[in-house]
């Protein structure tokens, strides 16, 4: 793969076609994707989720980021604890997704300290020195230039700020037999029957494989010059917490 190629799923496609297949993905799944998250997760990704909120420490009148942040789960729970001072924006690249984020935060009633954002993780168009936060849960993998988007995310966090990639990775090598079965088997079917879409579940899996793995992902950070990297395995790797403070 030349360095104008990159990975959608198995496949290799045109860096600058990657986005439109990514969107085209979510514009898809976008109605049923809390309720396939359930499903597939089996209701994990809400514990997934509450311990990346724990650890990124919100405080009353700090400025948070999540990015990629879809229906907006951590944005709603971010927007509680960073008050009527602080600030809370939901941004991802997919207008379907932030349509589908926007009903749901309505819904809950979340206060105006909320900003819904459409914009691209590889630019972000916020000023040097801005967030506290930035949180991206289960979106790095979807980004083409994953570590120009590590090294906009550093721009922008202040100095003390902290980053959490909450993300599929790499299991543990014995749950990796009945992880792929259910991988490759059970989430296309899932995929057809609930979101009427076998082909972006594959998807869903491929992306996965070709993800950075634990280590890999924590060199990217340290690369774009985060500093106290490391990362937490949940439910033996499946999933894993990168965490990495700007200085």
């Amino acid at each position: 793969m030349d360095n104008k190629e990159t990975h959608f799923g198995y496949k290799t496609v045109p860096k600058e076609k990657k986005a439109d297949y990514v969107k085209d993905v979510f514009d898809s799944v976008s109605s049923r994707y809390d309720l396939m998250n359930d499903l597939m997760s089996m209701g994990m990704h809400r514990l997934w989720k509450r311990f990346t909120v724990e650890r990124a420490s919100a405080k009353y009148g700090h400025k948070v980021l999540d990015l990629a942040g879809g229906t907006g789960d951590l944005a709603k729970i971010f927007s509680s604890q960073v008050g009527d001072e602080g600030q809370v924006i939901l941004a991802d690249i997919n207008f379907s997704m932030l349509n589908e984020g926007r009903a749901r935060l309505v819904n809950y009633g979340v206060s105006n300290n909320l900003s819904i954002v459409q914009l691209d993780g590889e630019n972000l168009s916020f000023n040097e020195n801005t967030f506290d936060i930035v949180t991206i849960a289960f979106g790095l993998r979807n980004i083409t230039d994953k570590q120009k988007a590590l090294k906009s995310i550093y721009r922008t966090l202040k100095p003390g700020g902290k980053l959490l990639i909450l993300e599929f990775s790499k299991p543990m090598n014995i749950l990796k037999p009945t992880y792929d079965l259910y991988s490759f088997k059970v989430l296309p079917f899932l995929g057809k029957l609930v979101a009427k879409d076998e082909d972006s579940y594959k998807y869903l899996a491929e992306s996965i494989r070709v993800h950075p793995d634990q280590k890999t992902l924590m060199t990217m950070m340290e690369k774009a010059k985060f500093e106290r990297c490391r990362y937490t395995n949940l439910t033996g790797g499946i999933v894993a917490l990168h965490e990495g403070y700007k200085f």
